[in-house]
């Protein structure tokens, strides 16, 4: 677990990471501890063997409101906004060290070989709602604002969102949305399909949702979660014909069949060696 005093705070309980971005009083704002934050809990859950799911959450009262006002002010001024790597070795918390650090911070999570379910409240604005993008699946409060406002500032989204909105809402939704700098509510969002479903209580409907895929043969999961991640048609039949190979005939999956005909749960082994190779 990480110290209560740091950006991010996440716990694991039955194989559920639960992770929740803590810089309330500003609501949950991205600076530069925030990246480092969000940098070091990927690579940490990346390390959990133990891991099945995790659900992304914001405390206080929004999910995150996006980068930091100074960042701005640093824009209006003339000055790099961009949170630096000097306290952060990209080859030690993972990632391409290619990518910016932003872009680093938000796709560390999809880059885990687990489900991430996000639970938006409150605002969910510039990186904040790049963040959410990311995850596999999200559910949003209906007062929920989310948006991409870095055309008002002279900017562009630079944390992997004008190539996450666009998967979900189509290219020309998404382009509307970052040139008029629009936001729209958690009813809108799953209108236009960037909300996986509208709840009153985002948080307690990911949980719920991540016990039942903790109650899922692991090595099914992860192997269905690398399928999803595949970058192209052809490559994703592949990838589903390796998961068939991989999962096939383990252990985990003759337990998750027995369970199934005995009508019991079932009792799955976590760490290597339980897929097949």
């Amino acid at each position: 677990m990480s110290e209560p005093a740091a950006r991010v705070e996440w716990t694991m309980t039955g194989g559920i990471a639960d992770v929740r971005l803590n810089r309330p009083e500003k609501l949950n704002a991205l600076d530069d501890e925030m990246f480092t934050a969000l940098l070091r809990t990927a690579a940490e859950l990346r390390a959990a063997p133990d891991l099945r799911v995790v659900v992304l959450s914001g405390r206080g009262r929004g999910f995150c409101a996006g980068l930091d006002l100074n960042a701005f002010r640093a824009l209006a001024e003339g000055r790099d906004f961009r949170p630096a790597d000097s306290d952060v070795r990209a080859a030690e918390l993972g990632g391409d060290p290619e990518l910016t650090r932003g872009q680093r911070a938000v796709l560390g999570f999809p880059n885990l070989p687990v489900p991430v379910i996000a639970a938006v409240h409150g605002p969910a604005l510039g990186g904040g709602l790049q963040l959410a993008l990311a995850a596999h699946i999200r559910f949003v409060a209906p007062t929920a604002m989310l948006g991409l406002p870095e055309m008002g500032w002279g900017v562009v989204p630079d944390m992997a969102g004008t190539q996450l909105l666009p998967r979900l809402v189509g290219p020309d939704v998404a382009a509307e949305m970052i040139l008029t700098a629009r936001r729209v509510d958690g009813t809108e969002a799953a209108r236009i399909g960037l909300a996986t479903r509208v709840v009153d209580e985002p948080l307690a409907a990911a949980m719920e949702l991540a016990r039942t895929v903790a109650a899922r043969n692991p090595d099914a999961v992860r192997a269905l979660t690398t399928t999803l991640a595949a970058p192209s048609f052809a490559e994703g039949l592949a990838a589903e014909r390796a998961a068939l190979r991989t999962v096939t005939g383990a252990p985990n999956q003759r337990e998750a069949a027995a369970a199934a005909l005995e009508k019991r749960d079932p009792v799955f082994v976590t760490g290597a060696g339980n897929a097949r190779s």
